[in-house]
């Protein structure tokens, strides 16, 4: 999936469930028709250099935040019904048609008026993604780099914590997508450091980090560490799910090792809290988790630079 969709939404499933979780209800609304114009003329506009054409995709980012905050409600309800048996969202295609899909699937959920809103939303997004498509293929890692006010990771999001606070990761014991039993005590002693990736088959931003995390896993594999993923669908040994996540595994070349538990276990509830994907936290030897969770991709230069040391604090936690 390119980099400029996968940081788009990123934005605005981290935003959509954030607000969700907060009680917000979108309030303060734009009107429609200055908001048409505005995301006309960005369409509109050429840049001319890599910084413009990255402030463009910035701003056409926020369109597309603003879209889903204002209506965070019904944007949830189309976000739970891509569920497992969703179509998965295919390299190359356009984020916006994946939302009308699911949209019309689960209309019957919404009133006539919810759904003119839901569908003229979803065509404004697809219009904006065709747009977002064309700069990066124009100029290439454009949207690699979120300014210093991306509003797309929170503030405090990765931030460090003392080690007298560290919390343990929930135990559990499940299995691998291959059927192999994995402890959650035995997982974490036989690495330095572990990042566990939470994420779901039909999340945008999750799969189009995956490449990363390969390259991350096989990084942490010299010092002694590794990535686990953890996807959501695949719970309780969901054979479908299962299959599904295999497939896109497979796909993005991942080697690293997938797991799932039982949902009403001590790890299985800490999963269904979640309220955004991808959200990836970093545990020790000794099953601490180290700081706060990075919330959204890692693509972005920020979270990457968080991550590396929570990573290092890990890996020195081990040692100690």
């Amino acid at each position: 999936m390119k980099t400029t969709k996968i940081l788009a939404v990123m934005t605005l499933i981290l935003l959509v469930f954030s607000l969700v979780a907060c009680g917000t209800t979108g309030g303060g609304k734009k009107n429609d028709g200055n908001r048409k114009s505005e995301i006309a003329a960005l369409i509109a506009t050429e840049p001319k250099s890599m910084d413009e054409a990255t402030k463009l995709h910035q701003q056409l980012m926020a369109q597309e935040t603003a879209i889903l905050s204002e209506n965070s409600a019904l944007w949830e309800k189309v976000f739970m019904s891509a569920n497992k048996g969703s179509t998965m969202i295919e390299d190359g295609s356009n984020y916006g048609d994946f939302l009308l899909m699911t949209i019309e699937g689960a209309k019957d959920q919404f009133k006539a008026n919810e759904l003119k809103l839901l569908r003229e939303g979803a065509e404004q997004i697809r219009e904006i993604e065709g747009k977002l498509t064309i700069l990066e293929q124009k100029y290439p890692g454009c949207g690699k780099k979120p300014s210093d006010g991306d509003m797309s990771v929170p503030a405090e999001n990765g931030k460090p914590i003392e080690k007298g606070d560290l919390m343990k990761f929930p135990a559990f014991e499940g299995k691998d997508l291959d059927g192999n039993e994995v402890k959650s005590n035995t997982l974490f002693a036989g690495n330095t450091v572990t990042v566990v990736n939470f994420w779901f088959t039909t999340c945008n931003p999750c799969v189009g980090e995956l490449a990363d995390l390969e390259a991350l896993n096989k990084k942490l594999a010299e010092k002694g560490g590794a990535v686990v993923g953890i996807n959501s669908f695949t719970l309780d040994g969901d054979k479908a799910a299962i299959s599904d996540a295999k497939d896109i595994l497979t796909k993005k070349g991942v080697t690293y090792k997938n797991i799932w538990f039982d949902s009403k276990g001590e790890a299985g509830k800490f999963t269904s809290g979640l309220y955004t994907f991808p959200t990836t936290y970093v545990v020790d030897k000794n099953g601490n988790i180290v700081g706060e969770p990075i919330v959204g991709a890692i693509t972005g230069k920020k979270q990457a630079e968080t991550l590396q040391k929570l990573i290092d604090q890990a890996i020195a936690n081990s040692k100690g």
